[in-house]
C-alpha cells in the first residue's frame, strides 16, 4: 500500500493503474511512474519525493555575501515546528555553522553533531535534550554551505521551503534575491540545458514517442514534435530556461544577462 500511496502522489493516477503500473514494473516505483507517463495515465512526474518529516528550514549568509548556510530540522509533528524552544534550536545551529571559522566548519552531520553550542555542551546533547522536555524524536537531517562571488538567501511559507544561490558576479544581491525567489517558486532540477544528461532526455524522448504513437500521430512527423517537447522540458526542468515568476514575458535568462548562477540548493518540507 505505501508504495501505491506513492505513486499515487507522484502521478495523480487511480489505485487501479497504480496497481496494474506496479504490477507490469516488478514493484518499482521508479518504472512505474514512467509505465503510467506512457499510457497518457501520469501527464508528467513530479521531481523527487516530498519529506513527509515536519520541522523547520533555516537559511542565512555571511556578511561579505559570499557565503549561504541552510539547514533542515524536523520534528514529529508541526505543532512542534512552532514551538519557541524548537524555533530559538534551529536558530541557533544555523548560526553555528555560519559563525563557525572556515577549519571548523562541519563538512558533514557527525561533525555537525559534535560541534559544542553555547551551553558548553555539544549539538547531539541538546538535541536531545530538547526531545525529552518536548517529547517528541527531533533531529537535524541535512545541511549545506554554498560559495559564490554573490549568495542569497530566500525562504517561503515560513520555513517550509528554502534556497541558496550563487551568482559569478560580486554586488549583484537584490537579483540574487530574485532568482532564490524563483528557485523557491519553480522548483528546477538544473541551471542549464546543458547539465541535462544525454540518458535522461533520451528517457523522455522514449515517453514522448509513445505517448504520441498513442495518440496517432504520423511517425514522419514525431521527430519534428519530440524536439519541441524536450524544449519544453528544458524549459520546466532548467533554471535559466523557465518564465520569469515576475514577468511571463520574459525568461531567467533574460533577466541574468551575462551574469552565470554558479549553483543553487533547494531544500522543501512543503
Amino acid at each position: 500500500m505505501l508504495k501505491i500511496k506513492q505513486l499515487r502522489e507522484a502521478t495523480g493516477a487511480g489505485i487501479i493503474d497504480c496497481k496494474n503500473a506496479l504490477k507490469q514494473s516488478g514493484d518499482n516505483v521508479e518504472k512505474a511512474i514512467e509505465i503510467l507517463r506512457k499510457q497518457g495515465i501520469a501527464k508528467s512526474a513530479k521531481r523527487g519525493e516530498r519529506d513527509a518529516s515536519e520541522g523547520i528550514i533555516k537559511v542565512a549568509v555571511s556578511e561579505q555575501n559570499n557565503e549561504g548556510y541552510i539547514a533542515e530540522i524536523n520534528s514529529e509533528t508541526d505543532f512542534v515546528a512552532r514551538n519557541a524552544e524548537f524555533q530559538k534550536f534551529s536558530e541557533q545551529i544555523i548560526e553555528l555553522i555560519k559563525n563557525s571559522c572556515q577549519s571548523d566548519k562541519p563538512s558533514n552531520l557527525d561533525e555537525l553533531f559534535a560541534m559544542v553550542m553555547g551551553n558548553n555542551k555539544i549539538v547531539k546533547e541538546n538535541l536531545d535534550n530538547l526531545s525529552g522536555v518536548i517529547g517528541e524524536k527531533l533531529n537535524i537531517s541535512k545541511f549545506n554551505v554554498l560559495k559564490g562571488s554573490t549568495v542569497a538567501d530566500y525562504l517561503h511559507l515560513g520555513g517550509k521551503i528554502g534556497v541558496l544561490v550563487a551568482l559569478d558576479k560580486e554586488n549583484e544581491k537584490d537579483l540574487a534575491v530574485n532568482i532564490a525567489m524563483q528557485i523557491a517558486a519553480s522548483d528546477p532540477k538544473y541551471i542549464n540545458s546543458e547539465d541535462v544528461s544525454n540518458e535522461e532526455i533520451e528517457k523522455e524522448k522514449r515517453i514522448y514517442k509513445e505517448q504520441l504513437l498513442k495518440q496517432g500521430k504520423p511517425e514522419n512527423i514525431i521527430d519534428k514534435i519530440l524536439q519541441g517537447k524536450i524544449n519544453k522540458y528544458f524549459e520546466e526542468v532548467c533554471l535559466v530556461k523557465q518564465e520569469y515568476i515576475k514577468d511571463d514575458k520574459k525568461k531567467v535568462e533574460n533577466i541574468l544577462g551575462n551574469i552565470k548562477v554558479t549553483g543553487f540548493i533547494r531544500y522543501s518540507l512543503a
